[in-house]
């Protein structure tokens, strides 16, 4: 298999209408935010870099576009937060990843406003925000895989931070699951800047539909109608 096969993007009428089919709003298709909280991507966000980024390269706007359109489309929309109580209790330990993430002076614990979804993303009332205490994967050992099997997901839309471990953990497991995996591109995002296109390419793009916001959107393009009232998360 070549390294850019299954990817997608720009490739023409035929790909956009097998995508078309894939994310249809009625048929089985999840929206997935993976860290898309205050304490990663906000404007005090333990790890400025990666905030940056999300930013800087409209990654997290994309996101915030993409769930404004799930809601609107009857989308069902998951965020996966990551958190920590503040005892440590539960949390790894087993790599230096989380050793340096428990030093760091912004802590992501349980009930702050370091877990809460960062602007511009909004939380509907329908939406559901699983929380993990542990690991890397927003799927393994957490609420998120039993709920994408109640949903009745097929299709799951994986976007959020970062590029670097979250979201190929994500993508890995939903894909393990049997699910079929949709990442738009410039919806995700990691450190350094280059790193993103990379794994997108030679990674990513081996098991996973790599598509843009815009084609999202431009499948999902319905009547705008009154949503419901959205609360922050």
């Amino acid at each position: 298999m070549g390294q850019g096969q299954g990817q997608e993007q720009g490739q023409g009428q035929g790909s956009r209408e097998r995508l078309g089919e894939r994310i249809r709003p009625d048929g089985g298709v999840v929206l997935l935010t993976v860290e898309c909280q205050q304490g990663v991507v906000g404007p005090d966000s333990a790890l400025p870099e990666l905030a940056a980024a999300a930013r800087a390269s409209g990654a997290l706007r994309n996101v915030a576009r993409l769930v404004d359109a799930a809601h609107e489309a009857d989308v069902q929309v998951i965020h996966a937060v990551a958190e920590r109580r503040t005892d440590g209790r539960g949390a790894n330990n087993n790599a230096r990843l989380f050793r340096a993430a428990a030093r760091l002076p912004v802590q992501q614990h349980s009930g702050s406003a370091a877990v809460r979804i960062a602007e511009p993303v909004r939380v509907a009332d329908e939406d559901l925000v699983v929380r993990r205490l542990h690991g890397l994967s927003p799927l393994a050992g957490t609420d998120v895989g039993p709920l994408l099997r109640n949903l009745g997901c097929r299709t799951l839309i994986v976007t959020g931070v970062s590029a670097n471990v979250a979201v190929p953990n994500a993508v890995f497991d939903a894909v393990n699951l049997g699910y079929t995996v949709v990442v738009p591109g410039d919806a995700i995002a990691g450190v350094p800047a280059d790193y993103t296109p990379a794994m997108i390419r030679h990674t990513l793009a081996l098991v996973a539909t790599i598509t843009t916001t815009d084609e999202v959107l431009g499948c999902w393009k319905l009547p705008r109608s009154s949503g419901p009232a959205v609360s922050r998360g």
